[in-house]
């Protein structure tokens, strides 16, 4: 007869999902009318009252004695470690309503491969940043900065591009990889040189040419100057336009 396998009870951590963790973060260990500490019962089809009492056998009210001895949990530094003895707090943890919301349990393996993710996606943005060529690092920084790359050395261009790879790789790769990236930098161009200008605090797009100082669109809510300025050369009535402005550029 096969031996049954036997329940391994394990020490715990748990963190706090916010990137700045607080000195310390009492969390709730029963149900109040500021806190509502229910859980859902599948099998009864009920909300039961949740408590931590380190005293009694059972998360549940409902279940517990009336000499039940309440203890705070304490989060320092952001983290909170259970030993194995303490299985009703770690049942309590598991139950919580904040669970997934203000702490997780902590999983070395997961994140480990998390971070290993996270490094190879900053060494993939690494290496596209160094093969940039002088024109790509220049449209890059008018699309991600919106600077006037023409008042910027090359070592500059790509100090601040290897910089912004380096701490924001996905967003990074994105922009690289966009087949638009040329045609925005053109567009930055143009607000770089002068020949299209903003006012009304960017709500409005304005032709700045020798010839022409007429409105161009208006920039709703939400949206940048850029991104409209593209959408409408890209259309059938700005192409003409856009070959315009082009010729324009220095």
């Amino acid at each position: 007869m096969a031996k049954q396998k036997t329940q391994q009870f394990v020490a715990k951590s748990y963190k706090l999902t916010r990137d700045v963790a607080p000195l310390s973060f009492m969390l709730p260990t029963k149900h109040t009318k500021r806190f509502t500490l229910l859980h859902f019962d599948d099998e009864t089809g009920t909300n039961r009252e949740l408590r931590y009492a380190r005293n009694q056998k059972s998360v549940y009210v409902d279940e517990q004695d009336t000499n039940a001895l309440m203890e705070p949990i304490i989060f320092e530094d952001g983290f909170l470690h259970v030993v194995k003895e303490n299985q009703i707090l770690q049942e309590f943890l598991h139950l919580h309503p904040l669970n997934g919301k203000k702490f997780v349990e902590m999983d070395k393996a997961k994140d480990a491969a998390a971070e290993v993710e996270e490094l190879l996606v900053e060494a993939d943005a690494m290496v596209e940043a160094k093969k940039l060529s002088l024109e790509q690092l220049e449209n890059v920084c008018r699309v991600i900065f919106g600077t006037d790359t023409t008042k910027m050395s090359s070592a500059e261009l790509k100090r601040d591009v290897l910089m912004f790879a380096r701490s924001n790789p996905k967003d990074f790769l994105e922009v690289v990889n966009d087949p638009d990236l040329k045609f925005m930098g053109t567009i930055q161009r143009f607000f770089d040189q002068g020949i299209l200008k903003t006012r009304k605090s960017d709500r409005e797009v304005w032709y700045s040419t020798p010839n022409n100082k007429t409105k161009m669109l208006n920039v709703p809510f939400g949206a940048t100057p850029p991104d409209m300025v593209a959408s409408y050369l890209q259309s059938d009535e700005g192409i003409e336009v856009l070959k315009h402005l082009e010729g324009l550029l220095d």
